[in-house]
């Protein structure tokens, strides 16, 4: 599976868990981190749970593992880093604060459009 296909079904994971704002950035030109950023916001600790959970199933079906997690036990950022994927969920303030969309800005954004379910 390839890093895009990957962030794609990571996006698909956090939409199926009603995920707001999704957006997929295509970082590899960027930063040898990652390839790619999947963010998305969630309404409360559950959800991002829910997502989390969400998105380690999915990943686990295709073969794929998130190597590390941070703050899926509360807290307002979940990271989950797949290695050439690294998600983010946030709460909607901690979002607006970190603002990776921002420090990231000269990421290309990928289109979801025939990815996400209209809202």
């Amino acid at each position: 599976m390839t890093s895009y296909e990957l962030a794609l079904l990571l996006a698909k994971a956090l939409d199926s868990k009603k995920g707001q704002d999704i957006k997929v950035l295509k970082t590899q030109d960027l930063t040898t981190l990652c390839d790619y950023f999947v963010l998305c916001t969630a309404t409360s600790n559950t959800q991002i749970k829910a997502m989390s959970d969400a998105c380690e199933e999915t990943a686990e079906k295709e073969g794929e593992t998130a190597h590390h997690i941070e703050g899926h036990r509360g807290g307002t950022w979940l990271l989950m880093d797949f290695s050439s994927v690294v998600v983010h969920v946030f709460t909607d303030e901690a979002r607006k604060f970190y603002d990776l969309e921002r420090l990231w800005g000269d990421a290309q954004a990928v289109d979801l459009t025939q990815v996400l379910q209209p809202e």
